[in-house]
């Protein structure tokens, strides 16, 4: 594997590590040192239940969980100016919100990262929770997000 392909595969591993975090952090309201902490220890590289979880890049996890949690109010703003009219952020899933927050942080605090690359891989994050509809609705809103932070 290409040193390139693996830190993509340790970004993507990253991402979806990030996205379970914030949907436990909402969930459980574990506070972050203890949950990056857990997910450091147990999940990032780990086998669970026979699913081997690919060695993600620790610090670009780091920061995505911290500044999507730091900055939640401005993240959920901005999602919530594209959904669609009588649409509430909390009438989505948690898994979905846990997504866009942290495509959204991307997109917003992450200027290293292109914006196909941010939607690309969070639209395959919401694959794996969801149908072919929900990834499709993850592209648009980021697209939609990416033309107001990213302009």
């Amino acid at each position: 594997m290409s040193r390139t392909s693996a830190r993509s595969t340790a970004r993507a591993a990253a991402r979806l590590a990030a996205t379970q975090a914030l949907y436990q952090h909402e969930m459980e309201g574990t506070a972050i040192a203890p949950l990056l902490h857990e997910f450091h220890q147990h999940r990032l590289g780990a086998t669970i239940e026979d699913a081997e979880y690919a060695e993600a890049e620790v610090d670009f996890f780091d920061d995505i969980v911290k500044g999507a949690v730091a900055r939640q109010a401005e993240i959920d703003e901005a999602i919530k100016g594209k959904l669609a009219k009588g649409w509430a952020l909390e009438r989505l899933d948690r898994s979905m919100r846990a997504i866009l927050r942290a495509g959204t942080y991307e997109l917003m605090a992450r200027a290293d990262v292109p914006v196909a690359t941010v939607i690309t891989e969070y639209v395959d994050v919401a694959h794996a929770f969801f149908d072919k509809r929900e990834a499709g609705f993850v592209n648009g809103l980021l697209d939609a997000i990416a033309k107001d932070v990213r302009s």
